[in-house]
């Protein structure tokens, strides 16, 4: 099976991958493809590794978003990598195209969140609201242009739908995004949320690495200048 997953570092602890949008991060009852499934067979068969190739699924991408994914090929490595996003030294920087334009260019938003498990949503909801949980995120507007705007944000929690629900709280939802928007064109179309960099510490050399990659020049993100 060749993986047609762009690789954007690896070594004998970390895979770091560009996930496309629209992949699941792990199998799920669908049954659809999954990045964990496609990177272990693709490991298989590039180091030609007799049965199964380890890797540790750290961190999540919700489906509908592409980009910067963070991959152990040690059980150590997934351990302290856990560790560092226990304690937030785990770095998680994304791009959205939000409609309209924030009130403030930028600042913090902080939300109570509660997660409707039967339908599958989020909701903001009051402080001390039971199975609510705090939110917060950093955000700085970056450029605005034909109704949307290009932002850049670190997600310092990280609750299911959260940048999705607090932008659209706040009047200013994801482009694309059916769910929590108006959404544009058909169900199959993808919301305008980009993994764009990971911070972390090498697991073994202690050293603060950082990872990138854009989202390309198609729709909405080709309106922005992003270089």
């Amino acid at each position: 099976m060749k993986s047609d997953i762009e690789i954007i570092y690896e070594d004998n602890h970390l895979l770091v991958v560009e996930k496309p949008p629209n992949i699941l991060s792990q199998g799920d009852r669908t049954g659809d493809p999954d990045m964990l499934t496609i990177l272990k067979a693709d490991l298989v068969e590039r180091y030609k590794k007799p049965g199964n190739a380890f890797l540790g699924l750290v961190h999540r991408l919700d489906r509908p978003v592409g980009g910067v994914m963070v991959f152990a090929k040690t059980s150590k490595c997934a351990s302290r990598l856990s560790d560092q996003i226990r304690k937030r030294e785990f770095e998680k920087i994304y791009l959205a195209a939000v409609h309209g334009e924030p009130a403030e260019k930028e600042g913090k938003l902080l939300h109570y969140l509660k997660k409707d498990r039967k339908a599958n949503r989020v909701f903001a909801v009051d402080e001390g609201t039971l199975g609510a949980k705090k939110a917060l995120l950093n955000y700085q507007t970056m450029e605005s242009k034909g109704g949307l705007s290009l932002l850049k944000i670190n997600l310092i929690t990280g609750r299911p739908h959260q940048i999705r629900v607090q932008f659209a709280s706040m009047g200013n939802p994801l482009y694309g995004d059916q769910r929590y928007g108006p959404g544009e064109g058909d169900s199959r179309e993808q919301i305008a949320l980009w993994s764009h960099e990971i911070l972390c510490q090498h697991p073994t050399r202690r050293k603060k690495m950082s990872f990138t990659c854009l989202p390309g020049k198609r729709p909405p993100w080709d309106i922005f200048n992003m270089g």
